[in-house]
């Protein structure tokens, strides 16, 4: 297990009807005490990430933003590093950028993208990290792999955060999660999403058994710098009930695992307020998660309204001086 760090928590949130409607969404979870408003990377209903990153953060003050993650074959790296890097200047060094081989098979299909084996789509995304940390170095950079040459190209405009933004990768898959130990500041344990569809088949992959050895591939590839990685999973299924058995069992249905099993998936948090706080920090302390995403609107499952009959008095003090309203948020960051 990783030396243990504090919780942070992030919301990914993906579209809104109005400008209105996202900058008041990136008010509130900044206002909820979220460290980051996160958004995929997806040709489906969704917002275009870039320009609704920037402005969520003009929208807020110290709100970070970040990629959760971006599709690497979208983009080529120069332009995406030239991009990513333009985020962190005009938002002040609020940037955390997150980059994915890419896996989901619809985005391929409907945009023509060629769905290249896992093993290509990898290679590439190997490359183009390397390629986005040599341009936010202080030097032209060129760099001649399989698939991308750069040839003394010096990216313009440079980061704000030194010596970059950090780097956050996220994979279920052992080569993707080793590259993520030797390069990512930030790693973001997952089902391994090779077939690219979601489906109730990813349910074993997702186990605490099986999030414990994809930690020990993140380990192992780490070596000596495993201790300096924060350690983060995105939470599918945020329920904030009273009922933690009922709906555990109908999780276990969706997952094909039993219902204790279910409980134990680091990808969902069900229960009351207290109960999900104590899941947290016995995961935090078994695996060393502290960097917990909640996924779409979910994050408002955290907000009193929802949780407010759930928290006792011994939880009720904030870690900030003017409470946020997620109970959840607040109350996990009192076990700091």
């Amino acid at each position: 297990m990783p030396k243990t760090k504090k919780f942070r928590f992030g919301a990914q949130i993906a579209s809104a009807r109005s400008r209105e409607e996202w900058v008041a969404k990136a008010r509130k979870v900044e206002d909820l005490g979220f460290s980051t408003l996160f958004m995929p990377d997806h040709f489906g209903d969704q917002l275009a990430p870039i320009p609704a990153l920037m402005a969520a953060a003009d929208a807020t003050t110290t709100l970070r933003i970040g990629s959760l993650v971006f599709d690497n074959d979208f983009r080529h790296p120069l332009v995406l590093a030239k991009e990513a890097a333009t985020l962190d200047l005009l938002s002040e060094g609020r940037l955390e950028f997150g980059l994915g081989a890419g896996w989901m098979r619809t985005d391929y299909e409907e945009s023509g993208i060629p769905f290249d084996e896992p093993a290509v789509r990898v290679d590439r995304f190997e490359e183009a990290l390397a390629i986005v940390r040599g341009l936010w170095g202080d030097k032209p950079f060129s760099f001649e792999g399989k698939h991308y040459t750069i040839t003394e190209h010096d990216g313009l405009p440079k980061p704000v955060q030194k010596p970059h933004p950090p780097i956050l990768v996220g994979g279920g898959a052992k080569r993707v999660l080793s590259i993520a130990g030797r390069e990512a500041d930030i790693v973001s344990i997952n089902f391994n999403l090779r077939p690219g569809v979601v489906s109730g088949d990813l349910g074993p992959d997702g186990t605490a058994e099986r999030v414990e050895q994809k930690i020990g591939w993140v380990r192992d590839a780490a070596g000596d710098r495993f201790d300096d990685i924060e350690l983060g999973v995105t939470i599918f299924f945020p329920v904030v009930t009273n009922d933690r058995k009922a709906t555990s069992e109908a999780l276990a249905g969706g997952f094909k695992l039993t219902p204790e099993e279910a409980l134990e998936v680091p990808f969902a948090l069900v229960g009351t307020v207290d109960q999900i706080v104590d899941d947290l920090v016995a995961r935090r302390e078994r695996f060393g998660l502290s960097y917990i995403a909640i996924s779409g609107d979910g994050f408002e499952a955290m907000a009193p309204d929802h949780a407010q009959a759930s928290i006792s008095p011994a939880r009720s003090k904030s870690f900030w001086v003017t409470p946020p309203a997620s109970c959840v948020v607040s109350d996990t960051m009192t076990r700091l």
